[in-house]
């Protein structure tokens, strides 16, 4: 099929379809059609390879191998059993199918997934006598299958992981771009004319240099898939691994070529010197790390334009990534006065989700594009004539912005934070921590947790007693906003304040937030967790449980481990990436559990040793089963959740569910308890029957130190018998 034309279909983000039509007519394709967030185009088995290798703006490239208009249910089984798999793969690779889109007849995205799983399976093993395996993380084969107005396509997914990917990416900055979107922008700005002329590029709020390096691969004429290791095509049984070889080796060769070549000037600074450190690294895996500066600078001490013709594109913050608006007005003149002042002569550009703040530049943008960041509706302002006006320019550039004078209440809080933080700094270089708290009630009256995650700020406003008066209490919250906006002024992320209320059963899962999302990956140790500031009262990482981790891991080396409650199975994330031969993590949230198998996603962590599992841990106890070496239970204070058949009170059950859990342990097991009940006492009985030792000293990193009661942990183990 090498030299035969087929059709083909590349998705993008949306708004991306016409750069994307031109870029697949640039590598070969004989037509092409645009729709909504993708590009039909014809062509051979070599042009897909080449898209998937150099395309800089599709997220998949697929063969559509089926069309029908879906009239019944049982059609999709049916529909999808005649198609010949065994034509693309055999029974010996593992499968995955991606069901997009509902209908009447098919409502439920994973009923189509599992109908169509069926079908797949089944004809393998009536061709071959056995049947494929599912792996939905890592499969040889991927399937997508997609319902829209009364039509079902069903497409091999050639391209595997999303081709925006390149794998260059290994840390991140608060709400990076995605490759493909920071080409996009590129070519927008025509930087591939630019850059034949010699211009320089500049980013002055580069983060982790996504918009500086995909300028710099167009520039040394890098394929942006040279990096990854796999497609989707690489176990298809029609893969031409000879055609395959080829692509890659006249790539390999243009890269040499390209980098030999490259002389042009490629920097990119930020006022956050963590955030330099990954895009550091990005950089060095990337390979550019000769041809690329960084520097430690804030936009205001920026000076004369280094060449005389360049593009500066960046990516400020907006919304709430300072903390509010007023915040980010500041910023936004001080990017216009440097461009004003300095930089005459260059090409100008912001990506911007707040169209208000880019009128802040003072510049008329010469064109302007609507784009997406993930959900956010943004817009590129691109400036080609970046006006003098000197003189006002100059006054604006040296002058402060306007500070807003702190209340005494607000001096209290403050001075508090910048004091915990510079006892807390020589422990977190030692350390390494990077998401901690900062200040837990330290004063009585401003009674607030402030946690810093990465570069982002995550306030939690406790609930005033009663004897506080309500405007008394927004009061003082209000102060604390006013601190915490001063202590928090050169951060590059998200500031999210959130009042705790008495949970009432499901409202710990239930969204805190409509609008969009703040999602972040954070780190601890060697391991990655998705942290979600804006949407749900907690984040999907409990601080206080870090040395808690730490323990629990060392436990379970080489052995089994059971966390019961496990939330995001944060603990077992920690004890797989640390050696635990298998885990069983329990939960009744499915909110919870899909957050827990992204946590795993983010760490290459395999299910085949790794289990998680939808069950109520009341009644999951109760039942026979398997022992297990480590035993992790974290049961809420309380929960009367709909999906539990009782309700559940820490102080009063605890006793049964340690005895229950007690009862899954292997007999020189250990087995870790905790919980959040301030004035929890231990059940004699369970003291008297086990050894049960308060270890709640030895699980407070110094950041906790301050709040010795934010937790206890219990360890306990059977008691020695002898006969």
């Amino acid at each position: 099929m090498s030299s035969v034309d087929h059709a083909w279909l590349a998705t993008c983000p949306k708004g991306l379809e016409q750069l994307l039509a031109q870029e697949l007519l640039a590598l070969g394709a004989e037509s092409t059609k645009e729709t909504v967030a993708a590009v039909h185009f014809v062509g051979t088995r070599e042009l897909a390879y080449r898209a998937c290798l150099w395309s800089r703006l599709a997220n998949r490239v697929l063969m559509p191998l089926h069309n029908f208009s879906l009239d019944e249910e049982d059609q999709l089984y049916q529909e999808c059993l005649d198609i010949p798999w065994e034509e693309h793969f055999s029974h010996e690779q593992t499968i995955a199918i991606d069901f997009i889109g509902t209908s009447r007849l098919v409502d439920n995205t994973m009923y189509g997934s599992q109908r169509v799983k069926d079908a797949v399976v089944d004809r393998i093993r009536r061709e071959e006598g056995e049947r494929p395996n599912v792996d939905t993380k890592n499969p040889d084969i991927r399937i997508q299958v997609r319902q829209h107005k009364g039509q079902v396509t069903v497409s091999l997914d050639i391209s595997g992981e999303s081709l925006h990917r390149r794998g260059y990416r290994s840390g991140q900055g608060s709400a990076p771009i995605k490759e493909n979107l920071a080409a996009a922008l590129l070519m927008r700005c025509k930087w591939p004319e630019m850059m034949k002329n010699g211009a320089a590029l500049l980013d002055p709020m580069c983060g982790s240099a996504t918009l500086i390096i995909e300028g710099a691969m167009m520039a040394a004429d890098i394929a942006p898939g040279l990096l990854r290791e796999r497609y989707g095509f690489t176990d298809w049984k029609q893969h031409d691994q000879e055609l395959w070889q080829s692509i890659l080796d006249e790539a390999e060769q243009r890269k040499v070529a390209g980098l030999e070549a490259l002389d042009l000037d490629f920097r990119g600074y930020d006022a956050n010197p963590r955030v330099l450190e990954f895009a550091t690294l990005n950089i060095e895996k990337a390979g550019l790390d000769e041809h690329i500066r960084l520097a430690h600078k804030p936009i205001d001490q920026f000076g004369k334009a280094t060449a005389d013709y360049g593009l500066l594109l960046t990516n400020p913050p907006y919304g709430e990534r300072l903390g509010d608006l007023d915040g980010l007005v500041p910023v936004y003149q001080k990017l216009g006065a440097v461009l004003q002042k300095n930089f005459q002569g260059w090409k100008a550009a912001v990506f911007t989700g707040n169209v208000e703040l880019g009128r802040e530049t003072d510049l008329t943008p010469t064109k302007q594009y609507q784009l997406f960041n993930g959900t956010i509706p943004c817009k590129l302002l691109v400036f080609e004539d970046l006006t003098s006006r000197s003189e006002k320019i100059e006054q604006r550039l040296n002058k402060p912005a306007p500070a807003q004078e702190l209340t005494e209440g607000a001096k209290m809080v403050f001075n508090r934070l910048v004091k915990n933080q510079r006892k807390l700094n020589g422990w977190l270089n030692k350390t390494g921590v990077s998401c901690y708290r900062v200040y837990d009630a330290d004063i009585p009256e401003y009674s607030v947790a402030v946690d810093i995650y990465e570069d982002s700020v995550h306030v939690q406003e406790y609930l005033p007693p009663n004897t506080i008066d309500d405007k008394v209490a927004r009061e003082r919250f209000a102060e604390v906003k006013q601190a915490v906006k001063e202590f928090a002024k050169d951060a590059r992320g998200h500031i999210h304040y959130k009042e705790r209320r008495r949970q009432k059963g499901d409202s710990q899962y239930e969204r805190f937030n409509e609008g969009p999302s703040d999602t972040i990956t954070v780190f601890e140790g060697n391991a990655q967790f998705e942290a979600n500031l804006s949407d749900y009262l907690d984040t999907g990482l409990f601080l206080d449980h870090r040395p808690v981790r730490r323990m629990v891991s060392e436990l379970a080396k080489g052995k089994s481990l059971l966390n019961l409650f496990c939330y995001t199975a944060a603990v077992s994330v920690q004890a797989a990436l640390g050696g635990a031969k298998r885990t069983l993590s329990i939960d009744m949230s499915n909110t919870y559990l899909d957050w827990a198998q992204r946590n795993y996603d983010l760490n290459n962590i395999s299910a085949k040793n790794h289990h998680l599992l939808r069950a109520d841990c009341l009644k999951w106890l109760e039942t026979d089963g398997e022992q297990f070496d480590v035993i992790f239970l974290d049961p809420p204070t309380f929960s009367n959740s709909k999906k539990m058949d009782s309700i559940l009170d820490v102080q009063r059950d605890h006793g049964d569910l340690i005895r229950n859990s007690m009862a899954k342990l292997a007999p020189d097991g250990v087995l870790i308890f905790s919980n959040n009940f301030r004035k929890f006492k231990m059940d004699e009985l369970v003291a008297r029957q086990f050894n049960a030792e308060n270890i709640t000293p030895q699980t407070l990193d110094m950041d906790f130190e301050r709040n010795p009661r934010i937790h206890n942990v219990w360890r306990i183990t059977r008691r020695s018998t002898f006969g």
